[in-house]
């Protein structure tokens, strides 16, 4: 889901101090400029003389004409009036502006009820469009969101919003929305196995509508988001571009619904996590709008810790304590260490990835064979490899082979999202991961059941298909020989906004975004001391939707109660 092709003839922009995004130089053209380009051969004027030279031309022409006796038909006097046909200016009152009907946005607005911790909550839900525009006024894109607000709130002051986005990027935000928050979920095995079809919603007993109103925000590209223009929909496309649109959307919500006042959170996941740090300071240099907090789930900050290569091994040390995790929950792990509590094995894998192992990988070449030998032997334990395989990959174990290796005895893969889930392998010798099990499990899941949501419950009908995972290649990255690092805006958001809290959620069984490399990330960012104290870290047994087994949801719910109500003055 995620393409790094970057788009050539960039210069940099900064984001919140940082160098991390870059904006095509076609971005800084301006529309005066654009407005005296050539076509076919004649310069264009500008709009404002045309318009001037128009009503000219047409005043000489009312004062030169003479004037013509109306002719009569010979069924209806030229002075007849028809009630359904208006003249002269009221005419014009009622006539609609095209532009208006065009920008006005399509909303739908239900009431609905749930029970949440034995007390019944009335809210309506709106799911709807905001159209975002220039300087000019003219309308850039379309926002497409669902928002849930509690009824009978008097104090709005007192009441916490969340805007919530997936990641991908290219994601809908339709993950949290109905796995996590949202005031209805999907129903799975409680382990977050599949159902075969058709599919269901049921409530979200555990929804965190209780805590604070629910925006969920589906970016450019996704859900029904788009551009106003096809062929503009890549100046939404980047680390920058998306930034500033969403950040654009939360003002215009926060703005039309009077909630300046309230305590403003954001939730993100995978890449939204991306987002969320990025926005941190685009809201408050930009907007000049603090957050209370942050809720972090399934963290990816600096790529340097997920994204490997040719020298780069720190992502080898990070994904081990994961790989240990999978092994564990299939049972490949040597008997000591099976009948060990996960937690237990995961802190022995921590231990050897970030000693003996980084100190190997570090050594290189120069490492002598009885070093290696002894590195092969641990690295076996802690994987549930052999060591000759491990030998032949250099110590350095790629994602896509362990995900085949593990299991290879079954003819089964596992999963990327979640390496719990498993499915058949159709090539049994292959070396590389066929598909991702656990995104296999669930896709269809939310696809179906969000559509038939939409209309049945939200009674928001649209023909246009709903982008679960949208095309928004190429992805601009916005960086110059280095991998994006968003971890330093965060830092300083929180160091220049001391009240700014940020809760981060890891799941064990997560191979996208391992829990180890989150713990690396948060140990390595450039934060004073004195603020570390408004991080909170909760690990859960499941993987990158930790929240689709049930024990986990149970869990992520009061963790997340817990932390909105302490950031938010509770």
């Amino acid at each position: 889901m995620e393409d790094t092709t970057e788009e050539p003839g960039t210069e940099p922009l900064d984001l919140a101090d940082g160098k991390i995004c870059q904006r095509p130089l076609s971005h800084h053209v301006s529309a005066l400029q654009y407005g005296c380009l050539l076509r076919n051969g004649r310069s264009r004027r500008f709009p404002a003389l045309k318009s001037l030279c128009a009503i000219m031309i047409f005043l000489t022409g009312l004062a030169l004409a003479e004037p013509k006796a109306p002719d009569a038909a010979p069924d209806k006097p030229a002075s007849a009036k028809n009630a359904d046909q208006p003249e002269g200016d009221e005419a014009d009152k009622k006539k609609p502006d095209k532009d208006e009907k065009k920008d006005k946005p399509k909303l739908a607005e239900t009431k609905h009820s749930i029970v949440l911790n034995g007390a019944k909550i009335d809210y309506t839900a709106t799911a709807g469009s905001l159209p975002l525009k220039d300087a000019e006024g003219k309308t850039t894109a379309e926002i497409f969101y669902v928002a849930y607000v509690r009824d009978g709130v008097s104090d709005l002051a007192r009441r916490p919003v969340t805007f919530s986005f997936n990641g991908g990027p290219g994601s809908s935000s339709v993950w949290m929305h109905l796995g996590l928050l949202g005031p209805k979920r999907v129903k799975l095995k409680d382990d977050g196995g599949a159902l075969p079809p058709p599919y269901e919603l049921v409530d979200n007993e555990y929804s965190l509508l209780d805590e604070t109103d629910l925006v969920f925000i589906d970016p450019v590209g996704t859900g029904f988001s788009h551009a106003a223009k096809p062929e503009e929909a890549k100046k939404f496309y980047g680390v920058k571009e998306d930034v500033r649109s969403v950040a654009e959307f939360i003002r215009l919500y926060v703005t039309k619904n009077t909630r300046w006042a309230s305590p403003k959170f954001l939730i993100g996941e995978s890449y939204g996590t991306t987002r969320a740090a990025a926005l941190s300071g685009e809201l408050m240099t930009r907007q000049r709008m603090n957050l209370n907090g942050i809720m972090l789930v399934s963290t990816v900050l600096n790529f340097q810790t997920i994204w490997g290569g040719d020298g780069n091994d720190l992502p080898h040390v990070l994904y081990l304590p994961s790989y240990t995790a999978a092994a564990w929950h299939h049972q490949k792990l040597p008997a000591d260490l099976q009948g060990k509590p996960l937690p237990e094995v995961l802190k022995l894998a921590e231990q050897f990835a970030a000693g003996d192992y980084n100190h190997a990988l570090m050594r290189g070449t120069a490492l002598d064979k009885p070093a290696r030998d002894a590195i092969l032997k641990q690295l076996a334990r802690f994987t549930g490899l052999s060591a000759s395989y491990l030998d032949r990959a250099d110590l350095r174990l790629s994602l896509p082979r362990f995900g085949v290796e593990l299991l290879r005895d079954k003819d089964l893969q596992i999963g990327r999202f979640d390496s719990r889930y498993t499915s058949l392998v159709r090539d049994r010798l292959t070396e590389t991961s066929e598909a991702d099990p656990s995104a296999d499990a669930v896709f269809s899941v939310f696809a179906s059941t969000f559509n038939h949501y939409l209309r049945t419950d939200l009674k928001y009908e649209e023909d246009k298909p709903y982008e679960i995972l949208g095309n928004v290649g190429p992805w601009n990255w916005g960086s110059d020989n280095q991998l994006l690092n968003v971890a330093e805006t965060l830092a300083e958001s929180m160091t220049r906004n001391p009240f700014l809290k940020v809760h981060i959620s890891c799941g064990y069984s997560d191979l996208a975004t391992p829990y180890f490399a989150t713990r690396y990330t948060f140990e390595h960012m450039n934060l004073p001391a004195a603020l570390r104290k408004n991080l909170v870290m909760d690990d859960y047994a499941a993987g990158h939707m930790m929240y689709l087994n049930l024990p986990d949801l149970k869990k992520q719910k009061a963790d997340l109660a817990k932390f909105v109500r302490g950031a938010s003055g509770k």
